[in-house]
């Protein structure tokens, strides 16, 4: 539950820092590969490419937006133990690790990558290995700087996008990581304030359609979506709900 007079967290720092040096270097071993251009061309200006390190299947040509599958390293991991190393630090399940390019004077536009959220299940993690003081994410309208070789969580279902207007490309190692119990303690020793539980359960439903939601289910006559109307029912009377 989120803390009364604090926001919940879009950001935070982590209290992790890399090697820069080894993190580069394998870097530039892995530039002649064959970077993809992200999927969603409408969302960016420049190039906006990504190197995957851990897809379904461990194919390295997959890049889309899926939190199931068989996800393993792709034969690029291969080449880069000190990334292997980094990845493995975090105690949690992997699905998609990749390297996430921003080209120099890019702009990533403002989006939402719904159900990515330590809350949600899918902590989205970023580590910077080439950025300069200039590229800013703004989220939820705050602008902010992921300094380089440090661990950065990114709430990525909020509003949020990126702009370099630097001379060199931003490249961040991103990992998907499945939310944990270790994932949970560390934010909450760094200072994350989750967002708080959606007042009917789903956070479609809210004080001006809840009656209409009930009246919906009431109208099914079926006996589940009675047994849900009555919760609802109860929740917005404030009376006790019991499970």
């Amino acid at each position: 539950m989120a803390e009364f007079g604090r926001s919940p967290s879009s950001y935070l720092k982590l209290p992790y820092s890399f090697d820069l040096p080894r993190l580069r270097a394998e870097l530039v071993q892995l530039e002649a590969s064959e970077w993809i251009r992200h999927f969603n061309t409408n969302a960016y200006v420049k190039d906006w490419l990504c190197l995957p390190l851990r897809a379904v299947d461990g194919r390295i040509d997959h890049i889309m937006p899926v939190n199931e599958g068989n996800f393993q390293d792709t034969v690029l991991m291969q080449g880069c133990p000190y990334m292997r190393e980094v990845i493995d630090f975090f105690q949690c399940e992997k699905t998609s690790v990749r390297l996430m390019a921003l080209q120099a004077g890019g702009m990533i536009k403002e989006h939402r990558d719904d159900g990515t959220s330590l809350e949600d299940g899918i902590t989205r993690l970023h580590i910077p290995i080439t950025t300069t003081p200039d590229v800013l994410f703004k989220i939820d309208g705050e602008e902010v700087h992921f300094s380089a070789g440090d661990t950065w969580y990114l709430n990525a279902a909020c509003l949020h996008g990126v702009v370099n207007p630097g001379p060199f490309a931003r490249v961040h190692l991103m990992l998907d990581c499945v939310s944990n119990a270790w994932l949970e303690q560390v934010f909450l020793a760094a200072g994350w304030i989750a967002r708080p539980q959606p007042k009917y359960d789903d956070p479609a439903i809210h004080d001006g359609n809840v009656h209409e939601v009930i009246a919906m289910l009431r109208a099914s006559g079926q006996a589940a979506g009675l047994q849900i109307a009555h919760r609802l029912e109860s929740i917005r009377l404030g009376h006790q709900v019991t499970d």
